[in-house]
């Protein structure tokens, strides 16, 4: 056993050399300044997908330091009753705090980050941000001396000249002008209270809405957020007695409502909405988080091709001056397009259309929004679920596309067991068709190039309409977009983005591979390339021969159907129209094996975000998705293309079996024909675009509907686990859709999602 001065000696060594390594650590450090942080502060630079520089912007253009005496003395008093109360009494630096810290970091967590104003000033003023037990303990050494070395005033000073308050600004002075439009000592208390809720997370706190960043964080959500950590602020300032009673019943009076959001250098045109969908990307592919990302520093090498987004946004102006007039007509104001361009085989997005610019205070990314249903294009998902998985009737063996089902107006939807569904009153349901046209008993191929809407619910209950959200889902839309499972399910309720539906059309180019879209190819720092942004792996979403036969149907489409319009390209293409109930949406995806394409078009109120009717636009009774959104397409792939080959498709071979609707006559020879063969046993008409029924309001339940067949009731349909009845959330109408059911959606089902 050692001696007990040996242990002693030990003990007075370890001791002498922690106090040693922190005092030369102590004296090792410097003490940051706003200043050094500024200077340090860089623009990320992003790159065309041909390396070329696209536009440069970040915190270097909208940061600018003040003095203390130029804060408002509310301000200060707002951030440190809401941060740190004990500012002017503590040392600056807190143990249990660092501990938690440290502790957290030992297990591979986060660090939580300071707890104190000093301590926040200080990781304000590191552009590193290693999660790493060496950074806290400098850190630590940091805070502590300047706790030592600078005033109270000038810690203060100094961390609200570094704090990230959104929208791009660093800064108080930045932050007043960007959300007041004033310099930052004309700041009134109740704003200063407003700034001050900022700093808890401007993603989740500016009523703008962050829907790009993150779908939770909608102008509803970040606004009640904001109005009660404001409220709370003033009320903690009361209690701190930092103003007076007085002071406080005005402050509190009114909700200091921040100015919209305005287009900085360079974030203009297209560009805006190009760095919003790669910012995201990169985002929501590291750990990297919006503060640290906007102080500068990045390249950012895109997928987006400078000439095919040129060819788009041209496309869209062409097309839209041609035919909409909101000066003459007011059916024709408030009209939105948003597009997307994906390379089948390998999900890069060359282009978008995401609005008409930032700069025309148009701040929606069109191309990755959600909250407009995709209406008719969505039946390639049922013709292929049953191609696949053929429906209860045949066991497994895939459907053919020459099945008949019937066509007719004013059907009633039969359930597997052979009862009807049912309303709410117990009446039979009855699904429309956009006319009272006779058409009988069609094969689907022809029903899907008439785009009539009463073969595909039925077949959609057939086949499951769980099966076709997983073929959907297989083929790249987002769990987020998905509209609840009733019959009308079938007929393209769900809402996904542009970019997802031009890449799950992409899946059928790519005769049936799926390769998730991305916008981004590489990411540098400081020179160092980072990881994470290798190219997404192929997958095989359904058989090749599948996609096979869903591409010949929607060639016909384009040959024979609603989207004759397309023929103008002038090469083998496939594609789908779309149009909604109530015509609120109209929609055209199409296809090359080179490039596949979505066009949507819309009208919404600029204040509620509602989607409004375009019954009247561009002078015509109503918008279908093979008129002006199919004018857009081929405009701009005749310019995306030109120059290219023309390599068709690969030849669709017979698959399934012909599988009639119950009560559908025997089928002629004929109906055996190839798959390429069109089908003309119904006599021909004038293209129309069907339009799905609404679905119950959104207070009725599952037993009412009498939806809980599906999956013998289970929950996917608002039924219990066990089938019982259970409470329904019917998919709200194809033409009021979003989280209330009345406005257009929130983000969900945008190109990630928020974390996809």
């Amino acid at each position: 056993m050692p001696s007990w001065r040996l242990v002693s000696g030990a003990c007075l060594f370890l001791f002498g050399s922690m106090v040693a390594a922190v005092g030369v650590g102590y004296a090792m450090v410097g003490v940051p300044s706003e200043e050094n942080a500024a200077a340090l502060s860089q623009n990320n630079v992003y790159y065309w997908a041909d390396g070329s520089q696209m536009v440069a912007t970040g915190a270097g253009q909208n940061r600018q330091n003040v003095t203390i005496d130029r804060i408002p003395k509310e301000m200060q008093y707002a951030v440190i009753s809401a941060e740190n109360k004990t500012f002017y009494k503590d040392s600056g630096v807190d143990p249990m705090g660092i501990a938690r810290a440290l502790a957290n970091m030992a297990r591979g967590g986060d660090t939580q980050g300071g707890s104190t104003i000093t301590q926040q000033f200080v990781k304000n003023t590191y552009l590193s941000q290693d999660q790493t037990i060496s950074r806290k303990f400098k850190e630590m050494f940091i805070s502590i001396k300047v706790g030592t070395k600078l005033t109270k005033d000038e810690i203060l000073q100094g961390y609200l000249n570094t704090s990230y308050y959104g929208r791009g600004a660093y800064g108080i002075q930045a932050a007043a002008q960007t959300y007041y439009g004033k310099d930052a000592v004309k700041l009134n208390a109740s704003e200063c209270a407003f700034l001050a809720a900022l700093l808890k997370g401007p993603t989740y706190y500016d009523p703008a809405g962050n829907e790009n960043l993150d779908p939770t964080a909608t102008r509803k959500a970040n606004r009640e957020r904001s109005e009660v950590r404001w409220r709370w602020i003033l009320g903690e300032m009361r209690k701190d007695e930092r103003i007076s009673e007085a002071e406080y019943q005005k402050a509190i009076k009114k909700y200091p409502t921040p100015q919209g959001r305005k287009a900085i250098k360079g974030m203009t045109g297209q560009i805006s909405y190009l760095v919003d969908t790669a910012k995201k990307y990169v985002l929501n592919k590291s750990d990297i988080d919006e503060a640290k990302f906007d102080q500068g520093g990045y390249q950012i090498y895109t997928t987006f091709e400078k000439d095919k987004v040129d060819a788009l946004a041209k496309a869209v102006k062409k097309i839209e001056k041609e035919n909409i007039d909101p000066k003459s007509r007011k059916e024709d104001e408030h009209v939105q397009f948003g597009a997307a361009s994906v390379e089948p085989n390998d999900g890069a997005i060359v282009a978008l259309y995401g609005g008409a610019g930032y700069e025309n205070n148009h701040f929606n990314n069109n191309a990755d929004t959600s909250g407009v249903p995709v209406g008719s294009t969505w039946k390639p998902f049922v013709l292929a679920a049953a191609m696949e998985h053929g429906t209860y009737k045949t066991e497994g063996v895939g459907v053919s596309p020459m099945s008949k089902y019937n066509g007719d107006d004013h059907l009633k939807v039969r359930k597997p067991d052979g009862s009807y569904y049912l309303r709410k009153d117990n009446s039979i349901f009855y699904q429309e068709n956009e006319t009272d046209r006779r058409w009988g008993y069609i094969t689907l191929r022809k029903a899907m190039e008439q785009s009539i809407n009463t073969p595909f619910v039925q077949l959609g209950v057939d086949v499951g309409m769980s099966k076709v959200r997983d073929v959907a889902k297989a083929s790249g839309i987002l769990d987020q977009s998905f509209a609840g499972l009733n019959p009308s399910f079938a007929l393209g309720t769900s809402t996904p983005s542009a970019i997802r539906m031009a890449d799950a059309y992409a899946t059928f180019a790519a005769s049936g591979k799926q390769t998730a879209p991305y916008s981004v190819k590489a990411v540098k720092y400081a020179g160092q390339e980072l990881g994470g942004f290798e190219k997404p792996k192929a997958t095989q979403a359904m058989p090749e021969n599948v996609a096979n036969n869903v591409t010949d149907v929607l060639e016909n489409v384009i040959q024979n159907g609603t989207a004759k319009n397309a023929k103008a390209l002038g090469r083998t293409a496939a594609g789908k129209t779309g149009t909604t109930d109530e015509n609120k949406s109209a929609w055209f995806v199409g296809y090359t094996q080179q490039l596949s394409t979505s066009v949507a078009m819309f009208r919404e109120d600029p204040g509620s975000h509602k989607l409004l009717s375009m019954n009247g636009t561009a002078g015509v009774d109503s918008i279908h998705g093979g008129d002006i959104p199919t004018l857009v397409w081929t405009e701009y792939m005749r310019a995306a293309l030109e120059g290219q080959p023309d390599p068709g498709f690969p030849a669709a071979t017979k698959i399934g079996e012909i599988a009639d609707q119950v009560g559908a006559p025997s089928p002629s020879p004929s109906v055996t024909a190839s798959p390429s063969q069109s089908a003309s046993e119904s006599p021909s008409a004038s293209p129309t675009e069907s339009s799905p029924t609404p679905t119950p309001s959104a207070t009725e339940t599952c037993s009412a509907w009498d939806f809980d067949c599906e999956e013998n009731g289970g929950n996917t349909n608002g039924g219990t686990d066990t089938g019982g009845s259970g409470e329904v959330t019917p998919t709200p109408s194809t033409t009021e859709t979003g989280d209330t059911g009345t406005s257009r959606g929130n983000g969900n089902g945008g190109f990630f999602g928020g974390t996809g």
